[in-house]
């Protein structure tokens, strides 16, 4: 009983403390004034230090909120400052910038990319992409749309991921990819990149299925016509100083280098090097809208809490309402092809559509990680993810390094023992 009774204590003394702290310069609260187990949430560190002890991970930050304070933040082998490559969780930020965009009236989500980037206008499909040795192409039925853009319908791919091997081939005459070099799209300048687009077929018609792609990348050239700035000075004007994101931008000063997180130097799954990282010290040929950004644990939070209050925080409103209500519904439906679901990619389950930058869930059932229907969520191929709760009125987010195959896993098992302590 005694034991029992110190280690209350001890947690209650936790709590107490990290009451007065503040975390991304939000409200703190202790997890039992909104619903939640401080003593579960404490399951988090031994695993996720387990990981670290057997070499699987480098170290990881959990943040997570409950109705608009921080209740549990907690740093395992790497520091709270910590800038982090976000990789494609830029892509909902971008995706933010584009909607506000859409609230000025500046464009449409029905306009047809070609409206911006006229050397578009003529997209050619392949004909039969699954098929070994077809390279013949076809007319595109119609062309690809600003929506299409948002929710990856544009028939767009990325080529190391795709199971083309003649669209892969492609992207490579085309001068979006190379073997050598990978992701040789960010390399590209922003004309010499939509020059690319123009020469590479589409792997499937606009708007017929959904494949993650280089999608809001060319949103991004998009919006650079629109707004008439490069798309690091839009982001930087409109979202990220008014938000006070203080550590977020595409290149990383020196001062602060020494504080990017970085991977294990061997990938503990293939017993091989993990390929190079993005390099964070210096600028791209572009400002990658799918990829580019580097950010912290507590900058990121705060644009999340953003999303979570429906488009405001700290008494300025970024989108309305039904902005965000729109972004996280579902913009797949029964007529858009998914050959891997959004969950399948993220977290390796079933139960995820797509809105215009996330993936959303459908219902309490399929998936198998807990969550509410209409939660939604994305993440970064470095490691990184988040989820948004609307009905728990929850925020999860977990930054880490972890390039590999087994950052499915991470996701899952944080958003299992975030949801495992709620009471």
């Amino acid at each position: 009983m005694t034991s029992r009774l110190n280690r209350r204590t001890l947690i209650a003394c936790a709590v107490m403390s990290f009451a007065t702290l503040a975390f991304a310069d939000l409200p703190s609260a202790s997890p039992a004034s909104v619903g939640m187990s401080a003593e579960r949430l404490q399951r988090l560190r031994p695993l996720i230090q387990k990981e670290i002890d057997n070499k699987q991970m480098p170290g990881a930050i959990v943040m997570v909120a409950r109705k608009g304070a921080v209740v549990f933040s907690d740093d395992v082998g790497v520091k709270h400052d910590a800038i982090f490559r976000a990789y494609s969780m830029t892509k909902p930020m971008v995706s933010v910038l584009a909607m506000m965009m859409v609230e000025e009236g500046q464009l449409q989500l029905a306009d047809p990319v070609s409206k911006f980037l006229p050397q578009l206008a003529k997209q050619s499909v392949m004909a039969n992409a699954m098929e070994a040795g077809n390279t013949a192409t076809v007319a595109a039925v119609r062309g690809t749309t600003v929506h299409d853009l948002l929710r990856h319908t544009s028939g767009l791919t990325y080529a190391e991921f795709t199971r083309s091997p003649a669209v892969r081939q492609a992207y490579i005459d085309a001068g979006l990819f190379s073997n050598e070099v990978g992701a040789k799209w960010i390399t590209l300048t922003p004309e010499q990149q939509i020059e690319a687009f123009a020469k590479a077929p589409l792997q499937w018609q606009p708007g017929s299925t959904w494949e993650y792609s280089l999608s809001t990348d060319m949103l991004g050239r998009v919006l650079e016509v629109v707004g008439k700035k490069p798309l690091s000075v839009m982001l930087d004007e409109r979202l990220i100083k008014p938000l006070g994101m203080k550590d977020t931008s595409f290149v990383v000063p020196v001062d602060k280098a020494h504080r990017i997180a970085q991977p294990l130097a061997i990938d503990p799954l293939t017993q091989k090097p993990f390929p190079p990282m993005l390099d964070l010290t210096k600028a791209q040929g572009n400002d990658s809208g799918g990829a580019g950004l580097a950010t912290t644990a507590d900058d990121y939070l705060r644009f999340c809490q953003m999303l979570l209050n429906g488009g405001t925080l700290d008494g300025k409103r970024y989108l309305s309402r039904t902005t965000v209500a729109l972004m996280t519904s579902d913009h797949l439906g029964p007529k858009v092809a998914t050959p891997v679901q959004p969950g399948e990619l993220l977290m390796g389950v079933q139960g995820y559509t797509f809105g215009l930058g996330f993936m959303v869930r459908q219902g309490q059932g399929m998936a198998s990680v807990p969550g509410s229907e209409g939660d939604y969520a994305w993440a970064g191929a470095g490691g990184t993810f988040f989820w948004i709760d609307p009905k728990e009125q929850v925020i999860g987010l977990l930054m880490a390094q972890t390039p590999g195959p087994q950052r499915q896993y991470y996701r899952r098992m944080v958003k299992q023992l975030v949801y495992q302590a709620m009471e």
